[in-house]
């Protein structure tokens, strides 16, 4: 059994109050320009806290927050753990269905939203939702300036633009304690309605101080770039650990290309996060032998199987990235490579963990025995980032959950022998194969060699002779699938049993939205296959 996990004695609000208390003008948020004080930001937070206070929110209520990255977003989020209430994260991607399921499950009392936005389309959104699939909501509050065609889903509503909550008084006695439940960010949902993971202050408080701590982030000059969507816990937990060092971030609200490449000309970013994808793109659209010399080193995370060599590119033109771990349920940057190891590891996800009373433990997923270094198996993860549980659905906690405190991330991972472990892939991406467990990003890179073939996803599907891989590519403009080639180049530099019975071409995956892009949905691609087999 793991010994109780120790909690910092404070929350989110006492967080946010003692910088204040030490360094009141010292920048905190920065977006066009705008630069918000941590004085102002606390200042806003009261007032949009005694606005929300006025429509009815209270400790335990939830406020959805389907917002981009402007300040509203973390002066709402802080108006909220300010009276005890729960932040939900509706994430930016979503649309009509997908919003009305989470507003509508989580039992939100005020949405708050930019329908005016220009980047994101909210008011066609809003207009596909059913005009009375929003009534359990008290309100809506509109941030930003409101559009003039107003959907009937929000007409009937009563509507209240967020800079009329700043122009209340400040809210008086704070309900924030460690104990008290802050945020619902909601899982992919691949295969199932999202599942709400519920965390409580103490989690988020001590996350983000260890993070800023371990990251370096209190250093005089750091400035953090927050490009990922504050909706994901991924952004979400960049921003926080910023501003648990005192620090300021510079909220960007487009994933456009050229944008951030001009914040990051503008500001000159210590630090930033992102994807694989999103570097590779930066360094094709910035030239130069030293492209980004303000940022000392970047987190990335891997999702797309043809840039495996792009921690190697990027460190040719002078930026170190740096593989990550994290997922809703024990926050993002749970654990990371060492920034000072030789890229063949550094670019690997996993790492050692942020926190020194975290743990992880590698387990065989038939036997149930725990494994020693380098041997794969499925991921469990313990610390004081964990998850209180799933919001309203004790069966899927109970499920996640072990007895002695762990969760079952459903990843495939192998511990490193360094006190960390590296991430292989999702257990439900796992292939089994002649009974092997087999990472599909092997088959994947492999067939990625071949000329013509841009994206590659290879699954497993049952056959009478066992069950066999299947890949399904995606080709670039103008090129042609020969299978048999393609089937052939496989069996020159893989094992038998990994050698794709079936390639077939297709126009895109299918996929389903997440804060940090789309997720591929793998059972559809099985179900596919399965089809096209016969």
């Amino acid at each position: 059994m793991l010994m109780p996990l120790a909690f910092p004695a404070t929350d989110v609000w006492t967080l946010l109050a003692d910088i204040v208390d030490e360094t009141p003008d010292a920048p905190a948020l920065l977006h066009g320009d705008r630069t918000l004080s941590f004085a102002e930001l606390s200042e806003r937070a009261l007032r949009a806290a005694r606005g929300l206070a006025d429509l009815g929110v209270g400790p335990g209520d939830r406020v959805a927050l389907w917002l981009p990255n402007v300040p509203a977003y973390p002066i709402l989020y802080f108006a909220c753990v300010r009276l005890g209430a729960i932040a939900v994260a509706v994430n930016t991607r979503y649309r009509a269905v997908e919003v009305t399921d989470i507003v509508g499950r989580s039992g939100a009392k005020v949405l708050a939203c930019a329908p005016g936005f220009r980047r994101i389309d909210f008011l066609s959104i809003l207009a596909d939702i059913e005009p009375d699939a929003l009534d359990r909501l008290t309100a809506i509050v509109t941030v930003g300036e409101e559009a003039t065609s107003v959907p009937p889903a929000i007409e009937r509503l009563r509507r209240v633009p967020f800079e009329r909550l700043l122009s209340r008084p400040r809210h008086g006695t704070s309900h924030a304690k460690t104990s008290s439940p802050c945020n619902i960010f909601t899982t992919s949902g691949t295969t199932s309605a999202p599942k709400f993971v519920l965390h409580r202050q103490g989690a988020i408080t001590s996350h983000a101080q260890q993070v800023a701590k371990v990251f370096g982030l209190a250093v005089p000059d750091t400035l953090s770039l927050s490009i990922l969507p504050l909706c994901g816990v991924y952004g979400f937990n960049q921003t926080m650990a910023t501003l648990a060092a005192g620090k300021p971030c510079v909220l960007v609200e487009s994933y456009e290309i050229d944008e951030i490449a001009r914040l990051i000309a503008q500001h000159r970013p210590t630090t930033m996060f992102g994807s694989d994808d999103m570097y590779a793109r930066l360094l094709d659209a910035v030239p130069g032998d030293l492209p980004f010399p303000s940022l000392k080193w970047a987190g990335y995370a891997a999702f797309n199987a043809s840039l495996d060599d792009i921690a190697e590119k990027a460190q040719q033109r002078g930026l170190r990235l740096n593989g990550l771990y994290g997922m809703s349920e024990v926050q993002a940057l749970y654990a990371m490579q060492p920034p000072d190891a030789e890229v063949a590891r550094r670019k690997k996800g996993g790492g050692v963990p942020t926190s020194p009373l975290a743990h992880v433990r590698v387990r065989d997923p038939e036997s149930g025995a725990l494994l020693g270094p380098g041997q794969p198996g499925a991921l469990e993860c313990a610390g004081p980032s964990l998850m209180v549980g799933y919001y309203g659905n004790d069966k899927a906690t109970a499920e996640a959950m072990t007895l002695d405190g762990y969760v079952r991330t459903g990843d495939l991972a192998e511990l490193d022998g360094h006190g960390g472990f590296t991430f292989l892939s999702r257990m439900g991406d796992v292939l089994r194969l002649s009974g092997f467990l087999v990472n599909p990003l092997e088959i994947e890179t492999h067939l990625q060699k071949l000329p013509g073939i841009e994206g590659c996803q290879a699954i497993a599907v049952p056959r009478p002779d066992g069950v066999r891989c299947v890949a399904f590519v995606i080709l670039s403009a103008g090129a042609t699938l020969d299978e048999a080639a393609a089937i052939a180049h496989c069996s020159r530099g893989l094992a038998n049993y990994k050698v794709p019975l079936r390639v077939f071409a297709v126009d895109d995956f299918p996929k389903t939205p997440s804060p940090n892009g789309f997720k591929i949905q793998r059972t559809r691609l099985r179900d596919m296959a399965l089809e096209r087999l016969g």
